[in-house]
C-alpha cells in the first residue's frame, strides 16, 4: 500500500506541474509555489502519517560526515565541465532567442530577475527536485522493494518530467536526446545516492549542473 500511494502521488505531482507548465502557463512564482507542495510538504506528510518520521529522519541527516559527500563535488565538477562543453558544442542548433522569449512570456522571466531566479533554480529547486525524485521515490522504494524498479521508475519520471518544461524549445532529435542523457542522469544520481543512504550527493550535482546552465542563461540575457 505505501509503494502505491507514492507510486501514485508521484505521478499526480508531475502531471500536475505538466499542466501548469504547458497547459496553463502560469508564472514562476506560481510553479514554485506548487513544486514546494507537490514535491516537499506532500511526500513530507506521508513520511510522517504512513512512516511515523520526522523532517530529519525522513531525510536521513542524522549521521551524515562530509567525506561521505565528496563523491558528489566530483561529479557534480565533472556535469558542470560536461554541460558546458555540450553547449559549445551544440549551441549552433539551439535557439536561444525562442528560449529568452519563451521565458520571458511564459514565466515573467526577464534580465531584471533572472538573477534571482538563478539562484532560487540552483540552491531551492534543485532541493525540491533531489528530495522528491530521490529521497522519496528512489530511497524509498531502493531498500524495500525491487532495486531495478526504484532506478527506473524515478529516472524515467525525472526525465519525463523535465521534457514537459523544455519540450517546446529543441528539435525531436535534440528531445530524444535530452530524454535519453535525462534517464541517464537519474540513473546516475540515484547510484550515487545508494552512498550515503541520503540525497545530498545528487542534490551537489544537481546544484553544479544547474550553476552551468544559469552560467548560459547569463549569456542568453545578456548578462554575461
Amino acid at each position: 500500500m505505501r509503494e502505491k500511494i507514492i507510486i501514485m502521488i508521484s505521478i499526480i505531482a508531475c502531471f500536475i506541474l505538466y499542466l501548469l507548465e504547458q497547459v496553463f502557463s502560469v508564472n514562476y512564482a506560481t510553479k514554485t509555489i506548487a513544486k514546494l507542495l507537490l514535491f516537499t510538504i506532500i511526500p513530507l506528510i506521508i513520511f510522517y502519517k504512513i512512516d511515523n518520521k520526522t523532517l530529519i529522519s525522513a531525510l536521513n541527516l542524522k549521521k551524515i560526515h562530509p567525506k561521505q559527500f565528496l563523491v558528489g563535488i566530483i561529479f557534480g565538477s565533472l556535469s558542470f565541465i560536461v554541460i558546458i562543453v555540450s553547449y559549445l558544442l551544440l549551441k549552433n542548433f539551439i535557439n536561444l532567442n525562442q528560449i529568452k522569449d519563451e521565458l520571458i512570456t511564459k514565466s515573467n522571466i526577464t534580465n531584471s530577475n533572472f538573477i534571482y531566479v538563478g539562484l532560487y533554480i540552483i540552491f531551492i529547486n534543485a532541493f525540491f527536485e533531489e528530495f522528491f525524485f530521490r529521497g522519496f521515490i528512489f530511497l524509498s522504494f531502493y531498500e524495500k522493494i525491487n532495486k531495478k524498479f526504484a532506478y527506473l521508475f524515478s529516472s524515467i519520471l525525472f526525465a519525463i518530467y523535465h521534457i514537459a518544461i523544455f519540450k517546446t524549445w529543441f528539435n525531436i532529435y535534440l528531445i530524444l536526446l535530452a530524454l535519453i542523457g535525462l534517464i541517464t542522469i537519474g540513473i546516475v544520481f540515484n547510484y550515487l545516492d545508494t552512498f550515503s543512504k541520503n540525497f545530498i550527493n545528487s542534490y551537489l550535482v544537481h546544484m553544479l549542473a544547474d550553476m552551468a546552465i544559469i552560467l548560459i542563461g547569463l549569456r542568453m540575457f545578456g548578462l554575461l
